[in-house]
């Protein structure tokens, strides 16, 4: 999951989570977007299915916990998902729909049952918390590769495991927050594993992903914590139930079919 290469959304198994992003600092900047390139391809399912549950801190350590179904289909940015949330009962049937394009941003709507009403998220507002959560929404939209300039910035290892680090910027034209975004791609798996969202030169938000695992032939991790260091609050999102090539229909991804209860 940030416009970011976090690809299948957390929507996607914590490739979420959004599209952005590694091997040393004199290669061409073309390896970078190969290594980002093959991090996607190596994750892509035809649709996945997910039960996510979330706990939510405050900066006074408050703990707040949701959950919600993640649904997704198709390629990797050209994708459409659907997060709705299940628990607890003042949330339940709140839903966003993402429709991601592969030359620009997603097209976004929430539907919300209290009010009777969805709504088109405008980009203005892509920056804003999601619903209580520390992700946003431009956080939950995946990008494609060829939106974003890439370059290698060295190699570091994230728990152990050696990693690719890189950096990544929106291509002139393209609207995002984030001035520019750091990915740890691990060299044994190419999962990311780490994402750090810059505004100028300010760390906004993080994203750490761990207890990976191959389900189905892809590798996964189950658990992202999203971290906003300005509000210093963060969310623990662990996955459940995840499916890939789970039976979908491309008529579950539309506007009428978000305001369906469950």
């Amino acid at each position: 999951m940030s416009k970011s290469l976090v690809g299948q959304p957390i929507l996607a198994a914590g490739r979420l989570l959004a599209g952005l992003f590694l091997l040393s600092c004199a290669l061409p900047a073309e390896d970078a977007r190969q290594i980002v390139a093959e991090s996607q391809r190596r994750g892509q399912a035809d649709s996945q299915r997910y039960e996510g549950s979330l706990e939510v801190i405050s900066p006074s350590n408050k703990v707040t916990k949701k959950r919600w179904q993640s649904d997704r289909l198709g390629s990797y940015g050209a994708s459409k998902a659907i997060i709705r949330f299940t628990e607890p009962p003042e949330v339940k049937g709140v839903a966003l729909l993402v429709v991601n394009h592969p030359d620009r941003s997603s097209d976004q709507w929430m539907w919300t049952p209290a009010i009777g009403r969805d709504r088109r998220i405008a980009q203005q507002d892509r920056s804003t918390r999601f619903f209580g959560t520390d992700f946003s929404f431009e956080d939950l939209e995946e990008r494609d590769v060829d939106q974003f300039d890439f370059s290698l910035q060295g190699e570091e290892s994230i728990d152990g495991a050696p990693c690719w680090r890189i950096e990544s910027k929106p291509k002139e034209g393209k609207s995002s927050q984030y001035t520019s975004s750091r990915v740890w791609i691990r060299k044994d798996n190419y999962v990311p594993v780490q994402y750090e969202n810059y505004v100028k030169d300010k760390l906004v938000r993080r994203l750490v992903e761990r207890d990976i695992q191959n389900l189905q032939g892809i590798w996964t991790a189950r658990l992202l914590e999203m971290t906003d260091l300005g509000r210093k609050s963060r969310t623990i999102l662990k996955l459940e139930n995840v499916r890939y090539n789970a039976p979908v229909k491309d008529d579950d991804f539309t506007v009428q079919a978000l305001r369906r209860q469950m």
